[in-house]
């Protein structure tokens, strides 16, 4: 056990700061025929820029894979666009050829403008539409991806994930960058994060992740791991009825079928029940995954 914890630490020390490998994806049919042609190349622009773009201190060969899908909804004009985003990522478990899932985020709230042949530049001091929301998803992206190796080892990310937010909130085009009570918003993900009251809960995401990575060697133990998570929530739904957070709805947004898939059969049934309580937009889910 202590060879394969050694193993471990040495794997996580080696990806704990990547940066992006993104394949991004559009979808303009809503939009007419001239803005789709003003758009040929926004998908290899974004794919460029997120790929390209340094935002870690750090140099490391292995990259976080990671998705977006653009759906274009409307045009004003010749260079004004609204769009719909899908974000996902993924992280490698340990000593596997498979994945674990991180984010699947949709977020329809995004307008910008874009020209054709328009070069992309990131700039930390003044926000854009377009860069700063590419921007701050990527190092949502980065920051998920660093707690599950080391504990709140996504901090700096969040930060400046944060200071995006923060920013965009009080331009001028803070269109999707306000606090809002929707299930989801950029404002509430990252607010989330750094509340005191999902503390216990977020230092979690490491212990669970070394469960996902540990599951194929000691089940047991794996399972123990990931429950834990589950209790965390647990214990504060108890106390306050229920959970309303938008950062623990987008971790079971991502990780619910993850969840039933390696604690089907765990001997606590009541653990699908707790579940149901804690996520209750899966419910359905775990309701099959009850015996």
């Amino acid at each position: 056990m202590k060879h394969l914890l050694s193993l471990f630490l040495i794997f996580t020390a080696v990806i704990s700061a990547q940066e992006l490998n993104c394949n991004v994806s559009v979808n303009y049919e809503n939009l007419p025929v001239a803005n789709r042609e003003r758009l040929v190349d926004f998908a290899n622009v974004v794919e460029g820029y997120l790929n390209t773009a340094r935002y870690t201190d750090d140099d490391y060969a292995t990259k976080i894979d990671c998705s977006m899908s653009i759906f274009f909804l409307s045009a004003a004009g010749d260079f004004d666009y609204s769009a719909q985003i899908v974000v996902s990522s993924t992280r490698p478990i340990y000593r596997s050829d498979r994945n674990s899932p991180m984010l699947a985020i949709n977020d329809g709230q995004w307008q910008f403008q874009y020209q054709p042949g328009q070069a992309l530049y990131s700039n930390t001091t003044t926000f854009d539409p377009l860069t700063s929301f590419l921007d701050y998803y990527a190092l949502i992206i980065i920051g998920m991806d660093n707690d599950t190796w080391e504990p709140f080892g996504g901090t700096a990310a969040f930060q400046k994930a944060q200071f995006i937010a923060n920013l965009a909130a009080t331009g001028a085009t803070n269109f999707g960058w306000t606090p809002s009570s929707a299930v989801y918003s950029r404002q509430g993900l990252i607010n989330d994060i750094f509340k005191e009251q999902y503390s216990n809960f977020r230092g979690s995401i490491f212990d669970y992740h070394y469960g996902v990575d540990i599951y194929s060697q000691n089940k047991e133990l794996g399972q123990q791991k990931i429950v834990g998570l589950i209790d965390i929530l647990w214990d504060m739904y108890q106390k306050k009825g229920s959970i309303n957070s938008v950062y623990v709805r987008t971790f079971f947004d991502a990780k619910n079928g993850e969840i039933v898939q390696y604690l089907k059969f765990y001997p606590d049934t009541e653990i699908f029940s707790k579940l149901k309580k804690i996520d209750p937009p899966h419910t359905a889910k775990y309701d099959a995954a009850m015996p």
